[in-house]
């Protein structure tokens, strides 16, 4: 038998036990997407400062800012004629438990008011009328003003001429701790989108392990998808875990469905996975990718209601703190965890989202530096 007849059953053989594959359109994708989470496997350092960091500031910052008593206001009198007259009217008060009192002459008053450890000074005249001192940019002193002087004028013989009657309430979803755990959810998932991928992509850069991929038939587009929604598996971890400790350590109510809170999670982790691939697309070296990364998160630490709400600051920037993606994604995070509010009523939030998100996965595709 001849070569040329034997070639056919050589590769019918062959194909008997070698059977064609047949690869799908999204099979490199589902590879690469692979391939990085088993990276993250050689990175232990994720696992704290994407896991264990934000429980353990989301647990300091509820402890300082948990419920608790008021604390006593710290008031000084200083000595001379009417002192004694102001001390005991102060002890006299019903209120007196809401007061620190001291006597102190009037420069170590001033000082240690300067210096904030006194929210109050009184200081007699010596014909019966007294002279606050206070700060009204500090809210403790402005509040110890108002106490201490309702406290004098009743203990002197004032009488309300209106009826009055106090509530407290302290209900969850009003409290700072309420506030806080969708914002640090928020301001995680940015960190480790950002963090997470421009990194890793600069260590591939120069280890020149992205030209190593130019160099094999996968598509670009594939890759840096897969860069982006890596963190959409890391996105599911930190929401279980901060929800979780909201939920069972500070009591918080979650009005929203589970499905709402992690569907915004999602865009939010492919949102700030597109910011990092535009921001990390031609650094060469850690250094610089850190700066930059500094750069484009600090505005959206101070500004975008983290910590502290957003509405502090002057109007004229207030359309421009929307616009950022992290306020977007804090102000919907908020709505659907301690409101309830619809997905369909938050689309402005959304669609700000969406193209932080979709821009910059175009613009990283369009200016990637694969050597």
């Amino acid at each position: 038998m001849s070569v040329a007849e034997q070639t056919p059953v050589i590769e019918k053989r062959s194909s008997r036990k070698y059977p064609q594959r047949r690869n799908g359109r999204w099979s490199g994708y589902l590879h690469l997407l692979g391939a990085r989470m088993l990276e993250l496997k050689r990175e232990p350092e994720v696992v704290f400062w994407v896991f264990v960091f934000p429980l353990l500031l989301a647990l300091g910052l509820g402890i300082a800012f948990r419920n608790k008593p008021a604390d006593a206001s710290s008031v000084a009198i200083v000595a001379g004629a009417g002192t004694q007259q102001a001390e005991a009217m102060l002890l006299r008060s019903t209120q007196h438990d809401s007061f620190k009192v001291e006597l102190q002459d009037a420069e170590d008053a001033r000082k240690g008011f300067r210096l904030g450890k006194y929210d109050l000074v009184i200081e007699p005249d010596g014909a019966g009328a007294l002279r606050y001192r206070y700060d009204p940019a500090r809210p403790e002193s402005v509040l110890a003003r108002a106490e201490v002087d309702e406290a004098l004028q009743t203990a002197a013989g004032r009488k309300d001429v209106v009826a009055t009657s106090v509530v407290t309430s302290s209900e969850p979803g009003s409290r700072y701790i309420d506030f806080l755990i969708p914002g640090l959810l928020g301001m995680n998932l940015m960190n480790s989108g950002m963090w997470g991928i421009g990194f890793a992509l600069v260590d591939m850069r120069q280890r020149k392990l992205l030209k190593r991929f130019v160099g094999t038939p996968m598509r670009r587009s594939d890759f840096l998808l897969a860069l982006m929604s890596s963190r959409l598996v890391l996105m599911i971890i930190e929401i279980g875990l901060l929800m979780t400790l909201g939920v069972l350590v500070f009591h918080m109510k979650v009005l929203g469905s589970l499905f709402s809170i992690l569907l915004l999670g999602a865009l939010g982790a492919l949102c700030f996975g597109g910011v990092g691939l535009v921001t990390a697309s031609r650094a060469q070296k850690i250094e610089s990718v850190s700066g930059l990364m500094n750069l484009v998160m600090m505005p959206m630490w101070i500004f975008s209601g983290v910590f502290f709400s957003y509405e502090r600051f002057p109007a004229v920037i207030q359309p421009l703190i929307k616009a950022l993606p992290l306020t977007a994604l804090n102000d919907a995070l908020r709505a659907s965890i301690l409101e309830g509010t619809p997905l369909i009523r938050q689309w402005p939030r959304l669609l700000v989202m969406g193209l932080w998100g979709c821009i910059s996965f175009f613009l990283a595709l369009k200016w990637f530096r694969w050597t």
